[in-house]
């Protein structure tokens, strides 16, 4: 692999360079303003639960709709009827009834 593409990969989970060595070895906290602001402006508490898969997408939690079953069955009848459409023009080809 590239080391671009690693460091890319990598680039959520190192935080951002606020802190330099200058800052971090200046003996004086007053030094270290510019990183505990960055860090205090970050959200506190617990995290919000993540929803993953299609069930918890639409039919879990405060977007849960049965839009998803509507357009599966739209779905399969458009497919079914475009088959079926196509086949039927087919037999009309060779043989009339």
């Amino acid at each position: 692999m590239h080391a671009s593409l690693i460091r890319r990969q990598l680039g959520g989970l190192v935080p951002p360079k606020i802190a330099t060595p200058k800052l971090v070895s200046g003996g004086s906290g007053a030094g270290l303003g510019p990183l505990v602001d960055f860090y205090s402006k970050l959200p506190k508490g617990e995290a919000t639960a993540r929803v993953s898969g299609i069930k918890g997408r639409y039919f879990d939690g405060k977007n849960a709709s049965g839009k998803p079953v509507v357009a599966l069955i739209v779905g399969i009848f458009a497919i079914g009827y475009t088959i079926d459409y196509n086949m039927h023009l087919k037999h009309h080809k060779n043989h009339a009834h």
